[in-house]
């Protein structure tokens, strides 16, 4: 229903986060309904957010002007079963993504199991490659939400919950994920 119709639209500071200003809903020409984005910085300086979807996919967008404007919402290679995913940009210059590596169950349509746990790595934004599997055994309510960190120390940080009753914190050293 429309009242429940999933869009973003992106804030910007020009003030160091003392005022906000919120732009136009991000144009979604192929359908794609997103939330929850996590925003990267490619090697060229242009931002690229990636978000859940309903559509068994993560979506893309990217903003060549500092985040005054954003192209129309596309669909990465990357399968989403309406979950979390999180994402930063590494002090290398490569993008780490954290997801669930499924899609739909056909059993339930806009929904989809949150296992496995995967992690994905992209040298430019657009072509990801799997390098590491968190979680694989299937759980009632998976493993979900992850929030991902690199720290100064270089390590990856990555916490998520575990069938809804825990938290796992799993450390990373990102010159291992080739």
């Amino acid at each position: 229903p429309e009242h429940n119709r999933w869009f973003l639209r992106m804030e910007r500071s020009a003030d160091a986060g003392r005022t906000w200003t919120a732009g136009p809903e991000i144009a979604s020409p192929v359908g794609l309904e997103a939330i929850q984005p996590s925003v990267l910085t490619l090697r060229d300086g242009t931002l690229e957010l990636v978000a859940r979807t309903r559509q068994g996919v993560v979506a893309v967008s990217r903003s060549r002007d500092a985040g005054r404007t954003w192209s129309p919402l596309a669909a990465l290679a990357v399968p989403n079963p309406n979950a979390g995913t999180d994402a930063v940009t590494l002090a290398d210059g490569r993008q780490l993504l954290v997801y669930n590596d499924a899609a739909h169950d056909p059993e339930t349509p806009g929904n989809g199991p949150r296992w496995p746990l995967g992690v994905v790595i992209s040298d430019d934004g657009v072509h990801w490659r799997r390098v590491l599997t968190l979680e694989t055994r299937p759980l009632p309510d998976g493993y979900a939400y992850p929030a991902v960190i690199q720290t100064r120390d270089g390590r990856v940080h990555i916490t998520y919950t575990w069938n809804r009753t825990r938290i796992r914190h799993v450390v990373l050293d990102p010159e291992l994920l080739r």
